[in-house]
């Protein structure tokens, strides 16, 4: 039977190929399982996945937009407007909100969501371009703080009014005042759940700890 313009169009909608996230179940296979290997793996690793249903998998590939394409278009008009990135950008931007601008660099990644490891690398660029210095925090343990200059509190103060435009046209500007307090019930949510980190599985718990 020839498919309706509605199911075309869902079709289309869907991720295509390998790039699709895997969230939903995979089409079962007609190769018979291996008994003697499902006998002796745990039964964590035997337990079925929590599949998305269709409502759960609409939210998370609409959210995609949100993780995915909206970082990236905000990088290629700072770059295009402003000769850096994104993540430079926010990096001087978080510095510029503390009174002495300056703050360690570990609680600056965290503040971030970087790494020590790229922190550090895009903390040198900036450095060399006059933006940032790097010093030494007195004391046991290689400890360094970061400051920002008074030529990189003046790029942030020019950067600021086109990165608050594109949030506004890409983001804000679109959204309704309840969805605004969605949005930030989500974000609060899914921070709370990165931070508190992934549930300790069965096989990582003392046999000794685990309820009958």
């Amino acid at each position: 039977m020839p498919k309706t313009a509605d199911a075309r169009r869902e079709d289309r909608s869907r991720p295509q190929g390998d790039s699709a996230p895997r969230a939903t179940k995979p089409p079962s296979t007609d190769e018979p399982a291996d008994s003697s290997s499902a006998r002796e793996a745990p039964a964590e690793a035997n337990a079925e996945p929590r599949w998305l249903n269709q409502h759960e998998l609409a939210a998370w590939l609409s959210n995609s937009a949100i993780m995915i394409s909206l970082p990236a278009a905000l990088d290629a008009r700072m770059q295009r407007e402003s000769q850096m990135t994104f993540f430079e950008y926010m990096v001087l931007s978080v510095l510029s909100e503390e009174p002495d601008r300056t703050m360690q660099m570990s609680a600056l990644a965290a503040r971030a969501s970087a790494s020590l490891s790229r922190l550090s690398h895009v903390v040198g660029r900036l450095e060399k371009r006059g933006l940032l210095a790097r010093s030494r925090i007195p004391g046991a343990g290689r400890r360094t703080n970061t400051t920002l200059t008074e030529a990189g509190y003046d790029v942030v103060v020019a950067a600021a009014p086109g990165h608050v435009a594109a949030v506004r046209e890409y983001l804000i500007d679109e959204l309704e005042p309840r969805d605004l307090k969605a949005l930030q019930r989500i974000g609060t949510a899914v921070e709370t759940a990165i931070n508190r980190g992934p549930a300790p599985s069965a096989a990582a718990t003392p046999a000794s700890q685990r309820r009958p």
